[in-house]
């Protein structure tokens, strides 16, 4: 049987090594955690907010986000981002997960295709259905009907979409890529000075 100095020491203890753990894990590490992302990555720490011309935060450039109106018609003097299987909701990332082959899916891709899209990332939604980016071929296909439906030249256009290209990681991971969002606020910054 254990004394009562003994289970009050080892008591004692445990009391001070849980407080010890909690202020250096609970407040001590991520205060020193949110310290560096403050200073070393200050946009990715705070989310890679996008701000328009007035300064009002308008998305992120690490989500996407639908260009519709209120019935969710997509609007023609806006890029479209990449379709999206969770209605670009990030408290719901997931990709639709159909194969192939399913019949939902082949109605998908054949309904857009009627509308115009035409690119495989226009056809089809990404794994994450929060995909900010778009393919520079989806952007130049897309560039004649926006600057149509602006009134703009789309010589203009292409050069905006060429100015907002984003070239592959690290010189060569993946292909270079369009923000959308960052892409449209160009683009309304350019219809205004026309």
């Amino acid at each position: 049987m254990a004394s009562t100095r003994t289970t009050s020491r080892t008591f004692g203890t445990a009391v001070r090594a849980l407080a010890l753990a909690t202020v250096g894990l609970g407040i001590i590490y991520p205060t020193a955690v949110w310290a560096v992302g403050q200073v070393a990555l200050p946009a990715q720490a705070n989310g890679s907010l996008i701000q328009n011309a007035d300064g009002d935060v308008v998305g992120s450039a690490l989500l996407g986000q639908p260009f519709t109106d209120e019935d969710g018609m997509p609007l023609v003097e806006y890029f479209q981002p990449r379709p999206s299987a969770v209605g670009y909701d990030a408290g719901n990332s997931s990709g639709s997960n159909l194969g192939p082959e399913n019949p939902d899916l082949i109605a998908a891709i054949t309904e857009r295709l009627a509308a115009g899209a035409s690119e495989p990332d226009a056809l089809t939604s990404s794994s994450s259905g929060l995909d900010p980016h778009i393919s520079v071929e989806n952007a130049t296909s897309q560039a004649t009907a926006v600057a149509k439906a602006r009134g703009l030249a789309t010589t203009d256009v292409l050069a905006l979409v060429e100015s907002h290209t984003q070239p592959r990681d690290l010189g060569y991971l993946g292909e270079p890529t369009v923000n959308v969002l960052q892409l449209n606020l160009a683009l309304d910054a350019l219809s205004k000075n026309e």
